[in-house]
């Protein structure tokens, strides 16, 4: 949380809504730990990462449908070992990413 901290109270103090998109669980190999968290301001800036960019985008449109319902989200990313190295990737793994609002 100390990586996103500043960030979001910047945004707060600006008077931005923040959602919050961390990392639960992982399955074999992952870039981030358990816990790692990516901060998405209501205008859409992002401080943190949950995937070192894989999967961010993504988390990001999550974070933003989040805001906009108020509902959080549990999302799953993943890619087998063999299929990694084609898209550019050193390796395969699973990640679950649970998004949620700060509250106000």
């Amino acid at each position: 949380m100390k990586e996103i901290l500043h960030d979001v109270e910047r945004w707060r103090s600006r008077g931005e809504r923040v959602a919050v998109a961390t990392v639960v669980a992982t399955r074999r190999s992952a870039p981030r730990p358990v816990g790692a968290k990516l901060a998405v301001s209501e205008s859409g800036e992002l401080a943190g990462s949950v995937s070192g960019g894989c999967v961010e985008s993504d988390v990001c449109e999550h974070a933003r449908e989040v805001l906009a319902t108020g509902t959080p989200k549990l999302l799953t990313y993943g890619i087998a070992d063999e299929d990694a190295w084609e898209v550019g990737l050193p390796c395969g793994g699973e990640i679950d990413v649970f998004v949620e609002p700060l509250p106000e």
